[in-house]
């Protein structure tokens, strides 16, 4: 019955989260206000709400399957946003991940199943 998930992250700045995505991840924004910001790539969209207080991103993360990891990675490290303890590896989960955090601080890793 489960077909997609959003996940909804916190942002100190809308604006300036939503640029973020834009430039460093490659998303599209879709909308865009002061207190809510949705943006989109390929299948994947994330929500983004205000907060005043950086321990909610600080202290949130989230997990997106993707194909072609090696490749993401790649992209993601020419524009600085790999987290400095996420480096690309075979987890004994049968994951091959990574990942990055967001100019908040929202941690996002991105992985596949290794074959």
């Amino acid at each position: 019955m489960l077909t997609r998930s959003h996940p909804v992250l916190a942002s100190l700045n809308i604006p300036k989260t939503v640029e973020f995505y834009e430039e460093k991840l490659k998303f599209e924004s879709t909308w865009k206000d002061e207190n809510y910001g949705i943006v989109v790539r390929d299948n994947i969209a994330i929500h983004l709400w205000h907060c005043n207080n950086k321990i909610f991103p600080e202290n949130t993360s989230c997990y997106i399957e993707v194909t072609e990891v090696d490749q993401l990675f790649e992209e993601m490290t020419k524009v600085g946003v790999v987290h400095p303890n996420g480096p690309l590896k075979n987890h004994p989960h049968g994951r091959r991940e990574f990942a990055i955090l967001d100019l908040d601080g929202n941690m996002i890793k991105f992985g596949q199943e290794i074959k």
